[in-house]
């Protein structure tokens, strides 16, 4: 099968470029799923090992799918046609089909971030002993309100991606990820000076080392490639959009650190803040809230809070842009299959995209109300995409690109694509190691957590 050459798109700054890959990997896993994970698995504890974890495992494995990404110059599908495995095509498909299943719910969610967005403006957050619980499960299991807040969040993530690459995806991730950085760091400011904060902040930040454990690790471990949208098709387009002469190393380890500081100041906005409002209450802090942390915590915590309706409004907007930046680059993985095998027009493909994912998110929204009854291994279809795109496809998707990396393709190869052709300033013992890593360390690594999702 013919190689495609996507010669006509390419990032055309590095800040762009990086700003675009830290949009796709800072989403809802940094401001909604990182901070009640952590708090549910030892604060500090659960961070260390997120830490460690992500310089020795999951830097290397978003390497090599950046590198994979920029050698074949494809959509996902043809990925391992282009890289001379025609056989291994099918792969491609399970790629493609992982940002379908999670924009199916993550729509949804992010139509949430919508409506709560919409409530902050009008300062329904005032009444710290209002039904909050109540609130959200009426609106999400209502039949309307939900879809028409999803179609409007699909709606703005696509006018990023009718834009193209440079005109689009680059020029909105800049101001989005500007203005995301802002808002959630005057949101933690304000959260560290609340009394009482303080034991939420030492909660977060000094590790109890008594407290990792399998489970730990296992848990941290997910969240980061969730979180980096490892295995999700992201990285594999983004990076044949990157230019021959950026250096990937450096990419990589931009992308994933401003990842991980936002997921860590998400925590510091949200922790303390539960800290001193049960400071403040005489309470136990509401840590465990899981989930419901975001939607349903919070709104009473912004509530009880001296100027929490500014801080409310300030947090919703960057929960709404975080989920906005992370969606474009899932929709863009579609949207180019659609213009490389179905040879339509950007605009058509981004339509046909947007259809697709209409139609599934509608189904995911209604399963919460009247669709409620129709269930897939015992879970609700939300719920379903949710534990298949994250337990399986992410998981298969991953270890199908590693181990092709550190097994089929020359060691020579992938180590001349990696250095940009000897361009890279790197020190060489990087690469060295991160081959190491994707061809011993990563398949275990991975294989350990596909086992520890059906047996525990």
């Amino acid at each position: 099968m013919d190689k495609i050459e996507r010669t006509k798109e390419r990032f055309e700054s590095r800040f762009g470029m990086i700003m675009a890959m830290a949009g796709s990997a800072v989403g809802l896993g940094n401001l909604w799923r990182f901070p009640f994970l952590a708090a549910q698995n030892g604060g500090g504890a659960f961070i260390f090992v997120y830490l460690l974890l992500l310089l020795t495992i999951c830097l290397p494995v978003l390497m090599t799918e950046i590198t994979l990404g920029r050698k074949c110059r494809s959509n996902v599908t043809r990925v391992y046609d282009n890289l001379g495995a025609p056989r291994w095509r099918w792969a491609g498909f399970i790629t493609l089909l992982t940002p379908i299943v999670i924009m199916a719910f993550y729509t949804v969610v992010g139509g949430w971030s919508v409506k709560y967005l919409a409530q902050a403006c009008t300062f329904r957050f005032t009444d710290p002993g209002a039904d909050y619980s109540g609130t959200f499960g009426g609106f999400i299991s209502s039949t309307w309100e939900p879809l028409i807040y999803t179609v409007i969040f699909l709606i703005v993530t696509a006018l990023a991606n009718f834009g193209g690459v440079k005109n689009g995806i680059e020029r909105f991730s800049k101001p989005m990820m500007t203005i995301l950085s802002i808002t959630i760091i005057l949101v933690a400011i304000r959260s560290l000076t609340l009394p009482g904060a303080s034991e939420g902040t030492k909660y977060l930040l000094i590790p109890d080392f008594g407290k990792i454990d399998g489970k730990v690790l296992i848990t941290a471990l997910g969240q980061a490639f969730m979180s980096l949208s490892i295995g999700i098709g992201i990285l594999l387009t983004y990076g044949s959009y990157v230019k021959t002469k950026e250096d990937i190393a450096m990419t990589t380890i931009s992308t994933g650190l401003i990842d991980t500081l936002f997921a860590i100041i998400a925590g510091l906005a949200i922790i303390p803040a539960v800290y001193a409002i049960a400071y403040m209450n005489g309470t136990e802090p509401a840590v465990n809230a899981g989930p419901g942390l975001v939607f349903i915590t919070l709104p009473g915590v912004f509530a009880s809070m001296p100027g929490g309706s500014i801080i409310a409004i300030l947090f919703f907007l960057s929960l709404l842009l975080a989920a906005v930046t992370s969606a474009i680059s899932m929709l863009e993985v579609i949207v180019a299959y659609f213009i490389e095998e179905w040879h339509l027009s950007r605009n058509k493909a981004v339509s046909a995209s947007m259809v697709l994912i209409i139609v599934l998110g509608c189904i995911c929204s209604l399963s919460q109300g009247m669709l409620s009854g129709i269930t897939l291994a015992g879970m609700n279809i939300f719920d379903f995409f949710d534990v298949v795109s994250s337990d399986v496809l992410i998981t298969v998707g991953s270890l199908i690109m590693v181990l092709f990396a550190g097994w089929r393709i020359k060691k020579a190869d992938f180590l001349d694509e990696l250095t940009g052709h000897g361009t890279s300033r790197t020190p060489a013992w990087l690469f060295r190691y991160v081959y190491f890593m994707v061809r011993w360390v990563a398949p275990i690594i991975i294989i350990v957590i596909m086992l520890s999702n059906i047996l525990l």
